[in-house]
């Protein structure tokens, strides 16, 4: 790209604002990383992402042009999405980025008709629309309708963008370059050290997904096991005339749950339903690999006529083992106790290599620090806090499984937000857990004390040490405390 129309484009997008002020050291990686990644795109499609921001009017806001920028890539279309409900963001650019999440369909319909009707053969019996609903970032929605027993029936095809693969496969090749550029500026910038091309090529795995939508159809099956007598969530239906191209459901009427008009009080309800449905119910399951839904923006959580959600995009998911769960519980438990040493313990049980090492000691210092002053019960929220503090400490070894549900979390946590559910957004995780507890116990009297075989991921072993714990936790918590205080009172007064 000519340096001076490079200058001139970055500088109307202002892509700074894409991190909050909390990250801004970051900002100027972000600004070169995103103009190596375009400047490596094939010829055409740069000319046709320069041409679209010059022809945007002189006054569009830097907001618009960097929705429009990241609509043209599948790769930053996801990033976009990811980050659109962030609470630190400008909340101008959030509403643009919001956008994304579901956007009016510019695909052209013969080119997607023809596509269709390639897959399901001439004899289907099925009238296809000729204008689609939305597009995401690789699929394209189309309504179709059938006649069975005397009514009609409707119904969605979830068929992928004619062309989305070999755009996905041109920007995924750039992944590995980018990811030792990266390495190199990060350095040079002052920036924690960073495996960026470990974690780019796990982003190009998890993106592969997105186009796998035979993947997504087995993902929705196992979640409608798992949301089976959920009384607010649930996974539209699958229908007949599914194939490896193309995804067939049933057509859910309804508006996005960020956008419908609902009371305060009905929204903070399903807020908490949000949470007990994707992130409690397969937390505390005792299957090997309970299914966590890995996209959770707003354009994926409809409100159908009848009050529930409904849960769509299934492509990506997060299977986190049971062993991981009972590292994350036990991780929890030694947050409890305010012991550093067995948080350490428990993140190497999650993949964390380097454990003993300073930075990482001082970040889980720090986050118990926060704990304390929060004084608030212990959730998700903390947790993922810390695996992401980790995380721009360079640390590594966490599985890409961990990292989907992280996205997940901080995803669904953008959208509570805007629900007013943050405030008891761990409520469910926490009743849920004590309702398995509860029930847990009959067996746990003929269990063997150090057995985890429960859908709560304790022994209990693990029980006991919480109860020696207590007055331990209590000594630690006032002693975390007085330094605080302390140290506050040193820095109100003048040297």
């Amino acid at each position: 790209m000519d340096p001076e129309l490079a200058s001139e484009l970055f500088d109307s997008l202002g892509l700074e604002a894409l991190l909050p002020a909390t990250l801004a050291a970051w900002r100027p990686l972000l600004v070169e990383g995103m103009a190596f990644f375009l400047d490596r795109l094939p010829e055409a499609r740069l000319g046709a992402i320069v041409a679209e921001q010059f022809a945007l009017a002189a006054t569009a806001p830097a907001a618009e042009r960097i929705t429009a920028l990241l609509a043209h890539c599948p790769t930053l279309h996801k990033l976009g999405q990811v980050v659109a409900r962030q609470p630190g963001l400008d909340p101008e650019l959030r509403r643009h980025l919001q956008a994304l999440e579901s956007l009016p369909a510019s695909t052209d319909i013969a080119r997607l008709l023809a596509h269709v009707r390639s897959q399901l053969g001439h004899d289907s019996g099925l009238h296809l629309a000729d204008r689609a609903l939305a597009e995401g970032s690789v699929a394209v929605v189309l309504p179709f309708s059938w006649r069975q027993d005397g009514r009609s029936h409707e119904g969605v095809f979830k068929a992928l963008k004619p062309g989305v693969a070999k755009r996905l496969g041109e920007e995924l090749a750039i992944l590995p370059a980018l990811g030792d550029f990266l390495e190199r500026r990060g350095a040079v910038l002052g920036l924690p050290k960073i495996d960026y091309r470990s974690h780019l090529a796990t982003a190009g795995r998890l993106l592969m997904q997105e186009i796998r939508l035979e993947h997504e159809q087995a993902n929705m099956r196992a979640a409608s096991i798992v949301l089976a007598d959920d009384a607010d969530v649930f996974v539209p239906a699958l229908l007949p005339w599914c194939t490896p191209a193309l995804t067939a459901m049933e057509r859910i009427d309804g508006t996005k749950l960020s956008d419908a008009a609902l009371p305060a009080n009905e929204s903070r309800r399903l807020g908490r339903a949000l949470v007990g449905g994707l992130l409690a119910r397969p937390f505390w399951s005792r299957s090997e690999t309970a299914p966590f839904h890995g996209d959770l923006h707003g354009g994926n959580l409809l409100l159908a006529a009848d009050g529930r959600i409904a849960v769509i995009d299934w492509s990506l998911t997060a299977r986190l083992t049971k062993t991981e769960r009972e590292a994350l519980v036990e991780v929890a438990l030694a947050a409890l106790a305010l012991d550093a040493r067995r948080i350490a313990a428990g993140l190497a049980g999650l993949g964390l290599q380097g454990t003993g090492d300073a930075a990482i000691a001082a970040t889980v210092e720090r986050a118990l620090d926060a704990l304390v002053r929060s004084n608030r019960p212990l959730g998700f929220d903390w947790l993922v806090s810390l695996l992401d503090a980790l995380a721009l400490q360079g640390a590594s070894g966490f599985g890409e499984q961990l990292a989907v549900f992280r996205k997940s979390w901080l995803s669904l946590a953008g959208v509570l937000a805007d629900l007013g559910s943050v405030g008891d957004a761990d409520r469910p995780l926490i009743g849920l857990g004590l309702q398995r507890f509860a029930a847990e116990w009959p067996a746990r009297l003929l269990a063997p004390a150090e057995s985890r075989a429960f859908s709560t991921h304790v022994s209990t072993a693990d029980l006991m040490r919480a109860a020696a714990d207590i007055w331990p936790a209590g000594l630690r918590y006032w002693a975390r405390l007085l330094g605080q205080s302390r140290g506050a009172r040193k820095t109100q007064c003048p040297s």
